[in-house]
């Protein structure tokens, strides 16, 4: 396997590659992330200290205040990660402006475990300062991994549109198991790019795919009316045929 690559290898015989983040991406998502969370945390604490003062809570009860400011405000710094990536899945806002995203080793979602797993090795990435063991093994490690990721099985990966277009269209096919890699990959490859087509070009291949997988003898062979459907109910046909649930 590349290094700085995640091959995944689907049943149809298309590879999607990934393109792993590097050290340079990593930090410049942390940096927006951390002055997100800082920020947000100190908004809590100044307008939660404003209220307590309101409130006369400070000097009477200083449980109470720190409840309200102090207790708040921490928990807004150190659970920003697990929370929004949770949320988010596998994404943060400082993730989205440098384009990456955290993926499993099949490049999917990571499980919500894995994010957590992950974000619990943050105590030891961060050491001592700054990340500095974290960023030493993202430098130093095959596929440019912290101990977190190392942990959970994840990895960061830029986060290409196509790619997670080919992703989620893998997952949505049932596939037919009596059909031939080349045929998956062609049908795959015309439902992923279907709303890029222009009408006469997919349904031109539409056809011909559809043709293909009749002689294979998985469907009836297909018909004049097949020109009659619509763009959704032709798609939705060509969904079938590869799935093996059109006869």
């Amino acid at each position: 396997m590349n290094a700085e690559a995640l091959i995944v290898t689907s049943p149809t015989g298309v590879d999607v590659e990934l393109a792993i983040a590097g050290p340079g991406s990593r930090a410049y998502a942390f940096l927006i992330d951390w002055h997100i969370r800082l920020l947000l945390a100190v908004t809590w604490f100044a307008a939660a200290a404003l209220s307590a003062r309101g409130f006369h809570l400070f000097g009477k009860s200083d449980a109470a205040a720190a409840t309200l400011v102090f207790m708040p405000a921490t928990l807004i710094y150190f659970l920003y990660h697990p929370v929004v990536e949770l949320a988010m899945r596998g994404r943060t806002p400082g993730k989205r402006m440098a384009g990456v995203r955290i993926v499993n080793r099949q490049g999917g979602t990571p499980s919500s475990l894995a994010l957590l797993i992950r974000n619990a090795f943050r105590l030891i990435d961060c050491l001592p300062i700054f990340y500095g063991v974290g960023l030493c093994t993202t430098i130093f490690s095959a596929q440019r991994l912290r101990f977190g990721d190392m942990a959970a099985g994840t990895l960061l990966v830029h986060d290409g549109d196509q790619e997670a277009k080919a992703l989620s269209q893998l997952g949505t096919l049932t596939l037919n198991p009596a059909l031939d890699p080349a045929t998956l990959a062609l049908g795959n490859d015309l439902l992923l790019r279907w709303k890029e087509l222009d009408s006469k070009s997919r349904r031109h291949l539409a056809r011909e795919l559809l043709a293909r997988i009749a002689k294979a003898g998985t469907t009836t062979p297909p018909t004049v009316y097949v020109d009659s459907l619509g763009d959704e109910n032709l798609q939705q046909r060509v969904r079938e045929a590869l799935s093996g649930l059109m006869r």
